[in-house]
């Protein structure tokens, strides 16, 4: 018979519940780790929390899934399938995108039915629309099948990849690419607004985020029924039937260190809990600024931190109306007048411009559950700049929301204000104070070629002996397959569990 140590689980230690964390816990979990996970707030989802109040539910941050395959895979390592827990409903369209002058395009999944939207908004550019899908078909097969679960550890990592994103125009911006198809400025804006879901703006970032096209049509845009909490709350248990264990309200102080390897951390309280590794899940930035002493770190430095760039922040108002609007569907992108010119006031300039972009989303469209009968639940999301921009949100908030109610009710949602029965505002301060974003901002890191594989933070830690990374800060980057993905890189980076019995 072995020993008592020689058949110890060894522990691994997830800091925050996002779905990166949360995926990184089942994945352990699976390969044989004792996991505890440490979220600072009442539940579970990080960035996909889940707001209740007063019989709504409204999905804190990601209200689509793109890649369901993701999520069915964490399911299987657990022997159990994703419809065990969780429905997840494809939406049919995507989505509804209205130009401030009132013209729509339905965005969906159906090929022909897109030339036809493309050639009414421009006539003559429907065969653009194949072209395009090709190309992003091509980018795919690469930027993600390739590359989104390959860990960046070294530089020659990316001088392998260098000829193929140079083969595939990666040098190029979104919005540079988009215009090498479409010629018409409606279509450019709606083939290259994509990246703006993974905080990028499309003027500035790689043209690799053109797979996202090709990623949508190929699985479709889906909804979970009972919002993406309800995903959040099923990987909770699938983690506790593995035996692994969720602590809330446990908010970390910093990672233990001893002779260059983490080895547990401190929670804010004191106490400290011993560990064979550790995955942060904390945001990139946060975790080597606040998290880790600067005399264990060389390469996320504070001053190398202070140079980096990150991406915007988000303005989101949810509220609930007595009412029904069924002319609304689930998804719906409400564009400004101005499209360059706006991103250039959130992402470069950082100033709160008098117009705005909206991004409106109706889950009781497909879902009544998730409100009160005969009632509707929404969010509203603005982009806007992160708080190195300066704004005082404090006294701004109330001023903005109501800007947008005004918007809203004047053009889409007539007697608006007449029908609230609950409100609630998330600002950047929310992000810096609540998700601990170092700038509030809605992304992490933004996703330029400059901070993107090698050149973002590693998912295994360039400086620190078994610590690993996980969600929108390190590689592959933001949104729900991005996050995912980081996770499945653990199973290429973090050592078996084999290692430590």
């Amino acid at each position: 018979m072995g020993s008592v140590a020689s058949q110890r689980k060894p522990v691994a230690i997830v800091i925050g519940s996002g779905f990166g964390g949360l995926a990184a816990a089942v994945r352990l979990g699976a390969r044989g780790y004792s996991v505890k996970v440490l979220e600072r707030l009442d539940a579970p989802g990080g960035r996909g929390y889940q707001h209740q109040i007063d019989g709504f539910k409204f999905d804190a941050g990601p209200t689509i899934v793109t890649a369901p395959f993701l999520f069915e895979e964490l399911w299987a390592l657990c022997g159990r399938k994703l419809s065990d827990d969780v429905e997840l409903r494809e939406m049919k369209p995507f989505y509804k995108i209205r130009f401030s002058d009132g013209e729509t395009f339905t965005y969906s999944g159906d090929r022909e039915a897109m030339k036809a939207e493309v050639e009414r908004i421009s006539p003559g550019e429907g065969p653009n629309f194949d072209a395009f899908i090709e190309m992003s078909e091509r980018i795919y097969r690469i930027g993600f099948e390739k590359l989104g679960d390959a860990p960046f550890d070294s530089l020659m990592d990316m001088v392998r990849i260098a000829p193929e994103l140079l083969k595939l125009q990666g040098y190029r911006t979104v919005r540079g690419l988009v215009s090498k198809f479409f010629k018409h400025e409606r279509l450019r804006t709606i083939f290259s607004y994509h990246p703006l879901l993974i905080g990028g703006d499309p003027f500035r970032i790689s043209s690799i985020y053109c797979l996202i096209a090709y990623l949508e049509k190929s699985f479709g845009v889906h909804s979970a029924i009972g919002g993406t909490g309800a995903l959040a709350r099923g990987l909770v248990k699938l983690i506790e039937g593995q035996g692994g264990e969720i602590r809330y309200r446990a908010d970390v102080r910093q990672i233990l260190v001893e002779s260059g390897r983490a080895v547990g951390v401190e929670l804010q309280g004191g106490e400290r809990l011993r560990a064979d590794i550790v995955v942060s899940n904390a945001d990139s930035a946060y975790t080597y600024r606040s998290l880790l002493p600067p005399h264990v770190r060389h390469t996320w430095t504070d001053s190398r931190l202070q140079r980096s760039k990150y991406s915007m922040g988000l303005f989101v108002w949810y509220f609930g109306t007595n009412r029904r609007y069924d002319d609304i569907g689930h998804h719906t992108i409400l564009m400004g007048p101005r499209y360059g010119e706006l991103l250039k006031d959130i992402f470069r300039r950082k100033v709160l411009a008098e117009d705005f972009s909206l991004y409106l989303h109706r889950p009781t469209a497909t879902d009544p559950s998730v409100a009160p009968r005969g009632c509707d639940a929404f969010y509203v999301l603005s982009p806007v700049p992160n708080l190195q921009g300066g704004q005082e949100w404090r006294l701004e908030a109330e001023g903005y929301r109501k800007r947008i109610e005004t918007w809203l009710e004047a053009n889409i949602l007539p007697d608006l204000s007449k029908h609230v029965v609950v409100s609630r505002v998330t600002t950047p301060l929310d992000f810096r104070d609540r998700l601990n974003a170092i700038h509030g901002e809605g992304f992490g890191l933004e996703p330029l070629l400059s901070q993107s594989a090698y050149f973002r933070p590693h998912n295994r830690s360039e400086d620190i002996e078994n610590l690993f990374l996980v969600g929108a800060g390190v590689h592959p980057g933001a949104g729900l397959p991005g996050v995912l993905s980081s996770a499945r890189i653990l199973d290429k980076v973090a050592p078996d569990a084999s290692a430590f019995t």
